[in-house]
């Protein structure tokens, strides 16, 4: 045992430790020959290869080849595999789950002597890739452009689309330093994305913004993008764009993994983590360790050693002093608030070891106790402030009149969200279900991780919005959660998934019965006819679509996420702002002018009306890409209804009720808002058509080949409106692309 010099300073040096009151220098980071396995080369030109990377056989994990041409290293062996990798990041102590690569650029540029310059990317693919998936948290679709209209969308498994709009006329409109929606927008990306194809177009051959003759549109990582008015030049000359991928070792969970002979964490201090964008598992060095924790050597997780070098020759020190002092310096190098549970962890440990020693055993053991109290409260203060920091931030000013739940009582309603609990996700943030000890059951929406205040303050408006909103046919609002690092909104659980699912998803196109879409189509215009004149003060969803309508257990409709509503001043009609909503629902006057009204989610129901009636998706791609909008309204002004309705609707409609509901559907889809009725308008006359279509007044003859618009009786609920009133006439039909 140590001499009572040696125990002097291990006790100052605990309480100094536990008192928080140490400032360490961090160490320095690992060179590139310490991540590869030994043997290996450990570069590839300026970029690093850690393992499980590697450029020759022998020396890299199978799916992680490198191949190094002329110094520029690519993803994979042998032809096809180009992706030229910039960057596999390497932290300190641990080995990144994450690589830059290069991405190729669509472009599509107007000259003024009018001449078209496109160069539009149909595909990336990293499927033969398996371990590798295009990162959801840190990527995003960027399209740039003062005439710029983007999207992006795959094909594997279940087809996605997205994307987003820019227009400006003038550079003055442009704000520099950030992708704002003005000049560059973005879209999020899903989970688990291995493949996409993008494309790049323009409404007005940016004959409306000769300042910036071009539009681009690339998926890139948005920490690295600082986007300025010089980008519109810079991306003439630019071909490829940075993007980020994380990896994994494929396909198996940590608990499917372990006990294999293929079992990846193999440094006997490493710990395996589940991914969370898709299959697949990783490996870090645990807590006080550093290094590569995929390799089972020198390489491997080990103590990193700075201070204790300076006592190496002391004979004061005890074996006790030196696993306090690796504790420090592995502490400052995994982050500050983790020293004092280092420190605190060590100095418990060590008391055992000091107990021997009867002269100061029971004076160590009150004073450890005395500093693990301190500790505690440290700890707990630290963490008061950081939730009340959070809970300001997050919008608790406003008290929002709903019941506040902790952190804790919804991350253990979640089993700490567990990925099995994901109900969907969208650009904001994910869902998850959850159970309250009271067994009922709650869906969770939890903002993604963000620096971006806007993305917070769509949560706020959306508690904000709901808070003050009491109808059957809309989302019920239970509470929220403040204090965590992103605010957290608890809804009612609706059992039955979204409208969009019962309508497009494999397996269930053409389960609702027309009586079933009729209802639904009511309810929704019921719920928004209350938004817009019932509420006490009148809301405009502003991004009314079938993926926002949820149906519960007996396909009742649940109206949702209100992220994007705003709460409109009884004095005004409508309120200016950026351009928002979801391609294929967004109001063409909007999109003009900024300037959304109630009309504006009277054209996104229309929409949502047609999907009802045909089945169809609002984007579709045929020969070229249209809306589903333009296809209905050509259809119908040229008498080809029943070609685009879905087969079990005209199976079960009659010919004056399919009239009806299509001919509701031209109003609400008038390219000129005045034109088109208001939403208690539209409910009116949907309750009507689903009486009548239970109980029709008439029936009219309609010979094969007739146009059902010739055929309207006088039978037809269509009475309800003055026909003479509608704007029928055919226009110019807006597509989001040409």
């Amino acid at each position: 045992m140590g001499s009572w010099p040696a125990h002097l300073f291990l006790l100052l040096l605990c309480l100094v430790l536990l008192a928080g009151a140490a400032a360490l220098q961090t160490a320095p980071p690992l060179s590139a020959d310490r991540w590869a396995r030994p043997g290996c080369r450990s570069k590839c030109g300026n970029v690093s290869i850690p393992y499980p990377f590697g450029i020759d056989p022998g020396c890299f994990r199978t799916g992680f080849e490198i191949n190094c041409t002329n110094s520029t290293a690519y993803l994979g062996q042998g032809p096809g595999h180009n992706i030229e990798v910039v960057d596999i990041l390497q932290g300190t102590p641990y080995l990144q789950s994450t690589l830059v690569v290069n991405h190729y650029i669509a472009r599509d540029c107007y000259y003024q002597n009018g001449s078209r310059s496109e160069s539009n990317v149909p595909s990336i693919n990293i499927i033969g890739l398996p371990n590798y998936k295009f990162s959801r948290d840190r990527n995003s679709f960027v399209a740039v452009g003062c005439d710029a209209l983007g999207y992006i969308w795959s094909h594997r498994r279940s087809t996605f689309w997205t994307g987003c709009l820019s227009y400006c006329t003038d550079a003055s409109f442009v704000p520099n330093g950030t992708c704002s929606g003005i000049g560059c927008c973005t879209a999020p990306i899903p989970m688990d994305l291995r493949n996409f194809s993008l494309q790049v177009d323009s409404f007005y051959n940016h004959s409306n913004s000769r300042f910036a003759p071009c539009s681009y549109a690339f998926l890139a990582d948005v920490g690295k993008l600082n986007f300025d008015l010089s980008d519109f030049t810079e991306y003439e000359t630019r071909k490829t764009a940075p993007v980020t991928l994380d990896w994994a070792i494929m396909n198996k969970t940590c608990e499917e993994a372990k006990g294999s002979d293929d079992f990846a964490c193999v440094s006997p201090k490493s710990v395996c983590w589940n991914s969370n964008n898709g299959p697949g598992y990783l490996c870090n060095c645990s807590q006080g360790f550093q290094g590569n924790p995929y390799l089972n050597d020198s390489n491997g997780c080990s103590v990193f050693f700075s201070i204790s070098d300076l006592f190496a020759k002391s004979d004061q020190t005890s074996t006790s002093a030196h696993l306090i002092l690796r504790h420090v310096s592995n502490g400052a190098i995994i982050e500050k608030g983790a020293i004092l549970a280092h420190a605190h962890g060590t100095c418990m440990a060590m008391a055992e070891e000091m107990e021997a020693d009867a002269g100061v055993g029971l004076s160590l053991f009150f004073l450890i106790a005395i500093g693990s109290w301190l500790y505690w409260i440290h700890k707990k203060r630290k963490l008061g402030e950081l939730k009340q920091h959070f809970f300001e931030k997050n919008g608790g000013s406003l008290r929002p009149d709903i019941r506040l739940f902790s952190s804790e009582e919804l991350e253990a309603a979640s089993d700490n969200y567990n990925q099995s609990r994901i109900l969907g996700e969208g650009g904001a943030g994910t869902v998850y279900r959850g159970v309250l000890p009271n067994q009922n059951v709650i869906a969770i929406k939890k903002a993604k991780i963000s620096n971006d205040e806007a993305e917070v303050q769509q949560f706020i408006n959306e508690v904000e919005v709901l808070s003050s909103i009491n109808h059957r046919n809309v989302v019920k609002l239970l509470g929220c959660c403040l204090e965590s690092q992103v605010p957290m909104l608890v809804y009612e659980f609706v059992p039955n998934g979204t409208l969009a699912h019962h309508v497009h998803d494999e397996g269930h196109r053409g389960s609702l019965s027309l009586d079933a879409r009729l209802r639904i189509s009511s309810e929704v215009a019921g719920a928004l006819s209350y938004l817009h004149s019932a509420a006490s003060t009148p809301v405009i969803h502003r991004d009314v679509k079938t993926t926002n309508i949820l149906l519960d257990h007996n396909l009742t409709a649940k109206v949702s996420d209100f992220g994007a509503s705003r709460l409109v001043p009884l004095d005004q009609n409508g309120l200016v702002s950026l351009v928002r909503g979801t391609f294929g629902y967004l109001d063409p006057e909007y999109f003009q002018t900024g300037e959304f009204t109630d009309k504006s989610d009277v054209y996104s129901f229309g929409v949502v009306l047609v999907e009802l009636l045909t089945g169809k998706k609002p984007v579709a791609k045929t020969q070229a890409v249209k809306n589903l909008a333009t296809l209905f309204m050509d259809c119908v002004n040229s008498g080809r209804l029943v070609e685009i309705l879905e087969e079990r609707v005209v199976d079960e409609g009659t010919p004056e009720l399919l009239e009806a509901a299509a001919e509701l559907a031209m109003r609400c889809l008038s390219l000129k808002r005045n034109d088109r009725p208001l939403m208690r308008e539209v409910a009116m006359e949907l309750e009507a058509l689903t009486r009548w279509k239970k109980h029709p007044w008439g029936n009219v003859d309609v010979e094969e080949g007739d146009s059902l618009l010739a055929k309207v009786g006088s039978s037809s609920p269509s009475v309800l409106h003055d026909s003479a009133n509608s704007s029928m006439e055919p226009m110019v039909p807006f597509e989001i692309v040409r």
